[in-house]
């Protein structure tokens, strides 16, 4: 997780291991207010939902879009090692993760593809020290002001 830069969670899936496990780590990250450290979710599932907010995400697995999802403020999570509560960005990392252990992407929860997905601006440092741009970062840039988006770059959460 922590060598793709940025990555707050990632799932066996997107490994290419079929297993039920999760790991979520947001200490230290500008958005988390409250934390659980490293968590590492062996057959988790959701047992209580609260809440409702839209934020920002991007993910591993497509790495040239970020778009606006829609997930719950606080959740509580059940696995093999007991339970665990989340709320505001930790929860929202850990929905994301636990929808890839489902086959879903986050793409399969915006209201809207025309108006909720938006193209990355950039990859952040490159090995030579300047931004790595995407392929079609100067096409980006001249709509990087899109209606509804706002500046800050998501963190990929796997």
């Amino acid at each position: 997780m922590e060598s793709f830069g940025h990555c707050v969670g990632i799932a066996a899936p997107q490994l290419g291991l079929m297993s039920r496990v999760a790991v979520v780590d947001i200490t230290g990250h500008p958005k988390a207010q409250s934390s659980n450290g490293l968590l590492v979710l062996a057959n988790p599932r959701i047992v209580e939902r609260e809440g409702s907010a839209v934020g920002r995400e991007g993910c591993l697995s497509l790495p040239d879009v970020t778009a606006n999802v829609r997930r719950a403020t606080r959740v509580v999570v059940e696995h093999a090692a007991g339970t665990v509560e989340c709320a505001g960005f930790e929860a929202r990392c850990v929905q994301h993760e636990l929808d890839h252990l489902d086959g879903i992407l986050f793409l399969d929860r915006v209201e809207s593809l025309t108006d909720d997905v938006f193209r990355r601006k950039s990859y952040g440092e490159s090995k030579g020290g300047g931004a790595a741009q995407s392929p079609s970062a100067e096409s980006t840039r001249a709509r990087s002001k899109s209606p509804g988006s706002d500046a800050s770059e998501p963190e990929r959460t796997g």
